[in-house]
Parts: structure tokens; sequence; C-alpha cells
């Protein structure tokens, strides 16, 4: 087994190679929220740069819950179409693509103007920064059902469009993340306490995504090894819903980790020097794979082609690759071809980590933006600027989304 060798799924599905193009938020969705054409062109050319199997960005299932502005909805058909012509660019590699299905929870900006829904009703802790994010409501029975509805509904829509699987996000501090940490839920129900409970959304929206989708159809989770905060969703935490999950015909678990209050998933929180550090939950993946009947999946900070080796062979199954692929997209062809390129953004020391990840995410953003109109990478951006032009295009783009909802209100 090597990092080029491909990967027979329980369900039948194989993927060509070791090699994943990893979830990013790009916000390039169109006016109605829907792919748009830079967005196509994007996966068009991350799937012919040889990755065997392209992860999607957060696909919103609900309009009124977003990561950010410019995200893309599926969560009726009025613009499948569109998707249909973006999972085509997406396998047009020949490898797999997977659509990553998503809830915000409390980690939806207050610039969008919209109500916040969480577990319960805490709010987010990022010191001067947080009052970017309002106070959530805590959730109601109804209001758990609906979400649980709407994750089914957007996976059969993704079947539909022409994906090979969907990723159900339960990591990063999103909704399905919140409810498995006791930090983020205090709930005295059967959506509370011990772990069984806090992790019953995320089991039942599973059980009920598979059982609306084809045997053919891939079901993934991507889940936290671990929050890295003190008291959060922890190690053993994870290794027991991986567990979980194993009894649910889960095709693969991503593993990564943290959320916008400790954001290790986003590049701050290690400083890339040495090979253990690059992979940096691959500690937690050889834990997990111990347990886990399923293929895992390892991504964070990967970017040279002997690490993604080593993580293949530790047993990992697949290589997660996110900001290196936005750099080059062409990897996978280049490392088949022998070539050792080991594509980086300047790096980011500020001791304010919130806000070094958002500069992170920004920088990755700018390549993403060049890539979709077929330009060249700038990985050497400064991340101030980066930043700077993130928030002005985010805050136009909220702007166009609060008259998106209004006109959607006032049409129904």
């Amino acid at each position: 087994m090597n990092l080029f060798s491909p990967l027979a799924l329980s369900n039948g599905a194989v993927i060509p190679n070791r090699i994943a193009k990893a979830a990013m938020e790009e916000n390039m969705a169109d006016d109605d929220h829907a792919p748009s054409a830079g967005l196509i062109a994007l996966y068009r050319a991350w799937a012919e740069g040889g990755a065997g199997l392209v992860i999607t960005g957060n696909v919103m299932v609900d309009a009124r819950a977003m990561t950010g502005p410019a995200g893309v909805v599926l969560e009726d058909d009025r613009d499948l179409n569109r998707f249909r012509i973006w999972a085509d660019a997406a396998r047009s590699g020949g490898g797999q693509a997977w659509m990553q299905i998503n809830h915000p929870g409390r980690q939806m900006p207050t610039g969008l103007g919209q109500e916040t829904l969480a577990p319960s009703a805490i709010a987010l802790d990022l010191g001067a920064q947080s009052r970017a994010f309002p106070a959530p409501r805590e959730m109601t029975a109804a209001d758990i059902a609906d979400v649980e509805r709407r994750f089914v509904a957007t996976a059969v829509l993704a079947e539909r469009a022409g994906f090979t699987g969907v990723e159900i996000h339960a990591a990063h501090g999103y909704l399905l993340s919140q409810f498995l940490s006791p930090l983020a839920n205090h709930r005295k129900d059967r959506w509370g306490g011990s772990l069984e409970n806090r992790a019953r959304l995320l089991l039942d929206i599973v059980r009920g995504v598979r059982a609306a989708v084809s045997p053919g159809f891939a079901v993934s989770v991507k889940l936290n090894s671990a929050d890295f905060q003190r008291g959060g969703f922890s190690p053993e935490d994870a290794r027991a819903v991986v567990q979980m999950l194993g009894a649910l015909d889960v095709d693969l678990v991503e593993l990564s980790g943290g959320s916008y209050e400790a954001p290790a998933m986003m590049g701050s929180a290690r400083d890339g020097r040495t090979l253990a550090r690059e992979a940096y939950f691959l500690e937690f993946a050889r834990e997990i794979a111990a347990v886990a009947t399923m293929p895992l999946m390892v991504t964070g900070g990967i970017r040279r082609r002997e690490v993604a080796e080593k993580v293949i062979a530790s047993g990992v199954a697949m290589a997660g690759i996110a900001t290196a692929l936005a750099i080059a997209p062409n990897l996978p062809h280049n490392w088949r071809s022998g070539r050792n390129d080991a594509p980086a953004l300047k790096p980011i020391t500020w001791k304010n980590k919130p806000v070094a990840s958002s500069a992170h995410m920004a920088a990755v953003r700018y390549q993403l933006v060049r890539l979709s109109r077929r330009q060249r990478t700038a990985p050497n951006v400064s991340p101030i600027w980066a930043l700077l032009t993130s928030q002005i295009s985010a805050r136009r783009n909220a702007r166009q989304y609060r008259r998106w909802m209004a006109e959607r209100k006032a049409a129904a």
C-alpha cells in the first residue's frame, strides 16, 4: 500500500489514490447561493490535478444558518442543474467527489443578521472578537428534528446532482461538534449529559442519510480527534464515537480537530518544522485506528510527500490536504511524477490565535480566488493584506446575503 494505491470502500466504491483534497471555506457562491462559475472552475482544477477524492467546502443545509457570506446552500432542487455542473467538474479527473454538508450552530457571524441556534445558549468565547458572533438560542426538540431532516434532504439532493458521497461535518466547533462537546452542550434532556446522548443527533443523521441514499453512495463523517480545550471533546470521546459510527455503515471518518475558540485546524497551532508536527493529527489517528472498523483520513498541515507517505504507512487510509492544494492544485500529479514540491504560505506567528487563524483562512481564500480566475497563486501574499481584502469582501457579501434573505422572506 502506498500513496497511489486505490482504496476500496465498504459500499463498493473505489478511490483511485490516497490523496484527498480536504474541505476549505471558499465562500464563492453566486448571488443565489448556488455554485458560481468560479467555484466550478476551481473544482475542475483540483480534479484534473490528480486528487483521488475531492471534498467540497461547506454546503449549508439551511439558508438561515451560514458559516459565512457567499456560502453555497442546498436545501431544495431549484438550482440543482448548477450543482450537477459542479459535480461533473469535481469528478472530471476520474476521482470521487463528496459534498461536505454542514450547519454552523453558534459559529455564524453576527453580520449575517440571522438568529443563531446551538445545543445550549452559550456564546463563543473569543475575547475581543466575541462580538463577531451573536449569543445563540438553545434549540428546541422541533429545531433538532428540523436540522436532522435538512441534513438528510441535502444528502439526497447531493446524490441527485451526481456527487458520489457526502461528508457530514461534525468537527471544528460547528453544530454537530457543539452537541458532542460538554463545553457547548449543557442540555439535561436526551441530547445532553452522557456521550451517548451528546452523540445522538450525529448518529441519527448518519442513520437517516444512509437509509435515504443508494447503497453505493458514500456516507462519511468529519470528526474532531479533540477540541483542544480543557473539559471539551476528548480523544477518548472521539474513540468512543468512532466505535458508535462503526455500527452504522459509515464509509470513512476524517479526523481533524479544534474550533473557532481553539483553531488547531487552521494552521496557526503548529510551526511546520518537523514531520511529526506537520501531520499534527496523526498521533490521534493511530490511537483511534485501533478501534475503527472503517478507513480513516487525517487532515492537518500535510504539504510534503514524505509526510503523506508516512500517514499512509501508519495504517491511515487517506491523507487529506487543504492549504498545499490551494497553492498547487497539480500537487498529486507532481508527486506521482517524482517531484517533491512542498507548497506553503507565508508563516503567521501572531500571538492572537483567533486573528491568526482568520488571517490564515484569508490567505488560503486569496489563493482560491486566483485559481478560480485561472491565475497563478501567490503564496507569499501578506497575511495582513489577505485579511483586509477578505474582510472587505465579507462585508459586501454579507450585505448581498441579507438582501437575498429579505427577498426570500417577502416571496414566502
